[in-house]
């Protein structure tokens, strides 16, 4: 296939290189004219993932309709913030290819997860979202990895795995699209309070902790937003949360350790020096929970540390103080006599 690949940070590199292996020709596009330039002389992103080589076949432009045009896939790896505005520029270059959000994050003004973004600014545009526990660092290297293709459509779900399934890269597919895009954006903001404990030098039981009740709070918004329950528990959901949470590539959780430690958010992320999405999904999963009338005291607590001026210790003291309750909900219903 000839795929035209939107964001050439380690993301958009880790899956240009996975989509050559796989045999298609492919185009990658960058707003940044000195990071094309680094890509073409250098053949890797030197600063955000050095030692991964790209094909010398693969073309590297700042140019959108270059990138975009006589392609069949376009995929989409910008920061969340800049979905819109990007598949704006995309569109006038944009007829019947098939587009793969693989970018991760909520609108923060909208509340829409991006898959809607893009069919609001392109109409009857068949749209995918690809997620899972992918991180670039291992993805580049073609390290084993497993991850969901959602569609509202089987067939463009199935094209989508086809486009990206490897030996090294096995893809399963779902018609969950909210439920996959709600799991890989709020999975961020969970592992920035995961951070935060292990900045604070909380321990391995706290952290397994707020995995926990993290994916308790984001499997309570999906069903209230109609999504599947199992989503939650697959890859895109519990699976994706657990190597934000824990793993040592994770920006989201290095910048919650270095806000544990007494930084403020905009120094952390001056620091880790590349983008924290779960920064930018905070305030959306916030005005999410409070649409949709669910608890969510880790998303609260993480939003208060973020712009409220709550210290990480003080957070941390008031989740375990909140008020006595039950593990579930269920848990109250008459199928329990105590």
């Amino acid at each position: 296939m000839n795929i035209g690949v939107l964001g050439a940070g380690s993301w958009g590199i880790a899956l240009t290189v996975l989509l050559c292996e796989n045999g298609h020709n492919v185009k990658v596009w960058s707003i940044d004219e000195a990071e094309v330039t680094m890509l073409n002389e250098h053949r890797e992103h030197l600063t955000k993932l050095p030692g991964v080589k790209i094909s010398d076949k693969v073309i590297c432009s700042t140019d959108i309709k270059t990138v975009v045009e006589d392609t069949e896939l376009i995929v989409m790896v910008v920061p969340s913030v800049f979905v819109r505005s990007t598949i704006k520029a995309a569109a006038p270059y944009i007829s019947n290819q098939i587009i793969v959000n693989a970018s991760k994050g909520i609108e923060e003004d909208t509340l829409m997860i991006l898959t809607d973004v893009i069919m609001e600014e392109i109409p009857g545009i068949k749209v995918g979202v690809l997620s899972g526990p992918s991180h670039a660092e291992e993805v580049g290297k073609l390290m084993p990895t497993t991850v969901v293709a959602g569609a509202v459509d089987k067939e463009t779900a199935m094209l989508i795995q086809d486009a990206f399934m490897s030996d090294n890269f096995r893809v399963y597919t779902s018609p969950d699209v909210i439920g996959i895009e709600l799991g890989g954006a709020l999975k961020n903001v969970i592992a920035l309070a995961a951070g935060v404990a292990d900045g604070l030098g909380c321990g391995d039981n706290a952290l397994a902790a707020i995995i926990t009740r993290g994916i308790s709070e984001i499997t309570r918004l999906g069903m209230a937003m109609g999504c599947c329950s199992e989503t939650f528990g697959g890859l895109s959901g519990i699976g994706d949360l657990i190597v934000t949470c824990a793993s040592k590539h994770s920006r989201n959780r290095r910048a919650g350790v270095l806000m544990g430690q007494g930084k403020s958010y905009k120094e952390a992320m001056d620091e880790v020096n590349m983008v924290v999405e779960g920064v930018y999904s905070a305030k959306a999963a916030l005005k999410l929970s409070r649409k949709y009338d669910i608890e969510m005291p880790i998303v609260e607590m993480v939003n208060r540390v973020l712009f409220d001026g709550l210290s990480a210790q003080d957070a941390m003291i008031q989740l375990l103080k909140r008020n006595r309750t039950s593990e579930s909900d269920k848990f109250e219903s008459d199928r329990f006599d105590w």
